[in-house]
């Protein structure tokens, strides 16, 4: 049988363009998680917020914060998520890393560069997909302005947990609280969203209410407009029965995802 899964979702607001002092930053608030987890999940481009001087502050896959994520994975023995920027083979990308507590990892660019503010003048867009077995969990994880198109984040592959690390804006708050309900209802997986709170380089604001809703579409967390770390036990067991007993996936439409 599946152990249940204990997520923490760290909400926070980040230092502009500043890497040195949001790893320092998330460190520190490391410190602070009291309870036992599987997963510690951190906002898109924890390292810099939401960016597009790419050539300035890229790394290389494995630079400075892929390190820092690893020694932090070994060190609180737990996995951890989210990303950073790179450069690979002179392109640009917004990519997640996994890394797994022995240090091993995975990783996704993001497939849906956000054109309203020209991200897609700055980066190159992923080409794949990512499902990673964990813990008897399978699990996808995203970026952000992904949570827009449906069909990218189909459970077509029977996974348990859909992520969504984010810059999401104030502004679009309301599109961000739904869809990240629509995404668990018509996925029948737990859905969370970890999005950052503050005032970035560009004056925009962030207000968080990151969250982690249910297959059915219940909020199973808190919605916060600070900073916070919340640890989330997602329950395979009430997974599983909620598909036997709707069965929603099986009508599901088949088609591949390109």
């Amino acid at each position: 049988m599946t152990e249940n899964f204990r997520v923490t979702l760290v909400q926070s607001d980040l230092f502009w363009e500043d890497r040195t002092s949001n790893l320092e930053m998330f460190a520190r608030k490391f410190q602070n998680i009291q309870e036992p987890t599987d997963l510690i999940v951190l906002p898109e481009m924890f390292s810099t917020g939401f960016s597009m001087l790419a050539e300035k502050l890229a790394e290389s896959p494995d630079g400075e914060t892929f390190q820092w994520m690893v020694s932090q994975a070994q060190h609180l023995n737990t996995a951890l998520t989210g990303s950073f920027i790179v450069k690979e083979n002179r392109n640009y990308y917004n990519r997640l890393f996994f890394i797994f507590p022995d240090g091993s990892f995975k990783k996704y660019d993001k497939r849906h560069t956000f054109t309203y503010a020209k991200e897609n003048e700055s980066y190159s867009a992923g080409q794949g997909r990512l499902l990673i077995d964990y813990k008897g969990w399978r699990i996808c994880p995203l970026i952000c302005y992904d949570l827009r198109f449906p069909v990218w984040s189909r459970n077509t592959d029977d996974y348990d947990i859909l992520i969504y690390i984010a810059n999401w804006p104030e502004s679009r708050t309301v599109a961000w609280d739904t869809l990240l309900r629509a995404r668990a209802i018509e996925n029948m997986a737990y859905c969370i969203g970890v999005n950052r709170v503050g005032k970035d380089g560009n004056d925009h604001d962030y207000v968080g209410h990151s969250a982690v809703f249910d297959a059915l579409g219940s909020q199973i967390s808190c919605s916060a407009f600070d900073e916070f770390i919340q640890t989330v036990t997602l329950d395979h067991e009430k997974l599983i029965t909620a598909r036997r007993r709707f069965g929603f996936l099986n009508d599901r439409d088949s088609f591949q995802i390109l």
